[in-house]
């Protein structure tokens, strides 16, 4: 059995106010952390400045919080983490495992968007960087709520990228760095990030970092059964009153409701919550948002 510290995270993206998805896997990924004695790390991913909202990085960590969810050490912001990734790349670069591609997506359309090899073309001043996926790389995991999960990678996903042509990071670079710098050993996020997860592991394998075990919440659906997110216009959670939130997020969670029943702030919440949680009662299925109750 590892002796290994649980370190856990909650790593929102910038691109508007937290929603009740957001606080779903936040506050998900804070209780596992607090059951298993552990860490709970938050990390602002602002790798993608086009989609960044100016404010929302203040907003996101106010929320947190007003919700009583508090990082246990230094808030990690991937827009200052530039050389990390760059040393990275390096790595992978000087081993022959990333190459330089010059495609464009309307290159790859033919191929389904699925890089397997490089279209001929005049070179770009600034080609996109890819990690090399090998036929035959088959990538497995066992989720801690899901069970046993398989992807041909190369099929699949083919080469990966690293690094964008227009010279920003790419999410699977970044995520992979600064889960092996901040020691994080597991990751429960939402199960919309299920399918990154084998070619996350196989970036790890090739920069020589350890695996984190992983957990896949189910997702909150909207009245069209769509994930909750920001793309679909979902209203942002009150964090004057975060109570109906926290009590809507515990009952999505699979926990008893009646253990938030008789609190009446946002702290003595979190305590109830952490002694009453059972991992048991956690499912994987993916559950339509109902309103918030008082």
């Amino acid at each position: 059995m590892s002796m290994t510290p649980y370190v856990g995270r909650f790593a929102p993206s910038p691109t508007g106010p937290l929603h009740p998805g957001s606080v779903l896997a936040a506050l998900g990924s804070w209780l596992l952390a607090r059951h298993a004695g552990g860490q709970w790390l938050v990390r602002v991913e602002d790798v993608d400045p086009p989609r960044t909202v100016p404010g929302a990085v203040a907003g996101q960590l106010a929320t947190l919080a007003a919700f009583g969810l508090h990082s246990d050490g230094p808030v990690l912001h991937q827009s200052q983490r530039d050389a990390a990734y760059q040393a990275a790349l390096a790595q992978l670069l000087d081993a022959g495992l990333a190459f330089a591609c010059h495609c464009s997506r309307r290159d790859l359309a033919d191929q389904g968007g699925i890089h397997h090899h490089c279209v001929p073309r005049p070179p770009r001043a600034q080609p996109a960087i890819r990690l090399r996926v090998a036929p035959g790389t088959v990538v497995g995991f066992n989720d801690g709520l899901r069970g046993p999960i398989r992807q041909d990678v190369h099929a699949d996903v083919g080469d990966v990228v690293l690094r964008r042509a227009d010279g920003y990071w790419a999410y699977q670079l970044a995520v992979v760095v600064d889960d092996g710098a901040q020691g994080i050993t597991d990751i429960v996020r939402g199960a919309d990030l299920l399918d990154s997860t084998p070619r996350q592991i196989l970036l790890q394998q090739a920069l020589g970092l350890p695996t984190p075990r992983y957990l896949h919440l189910p997702l909150l659906l909207d009245a069209d059964g769509r994930k909750l997110s920001k793309s679909t216009a979902a209203a942002p959670v009150d964090a004057v009153n975060p109570l109906p939130a926290l009590r809507q997020a515990w009952a999505a969670l699979g926990q008893d409701p009646g253990a938030l029943a008789t609190v009446d702030e946002a702290g003595d919440a979190l305590r109830a919550a952490r002694a009453a949680f059972d991992p048991r009662r956690l499912s994987p299925v993916d559950i339509p948002l109902r309103p918030a109750a008082p």
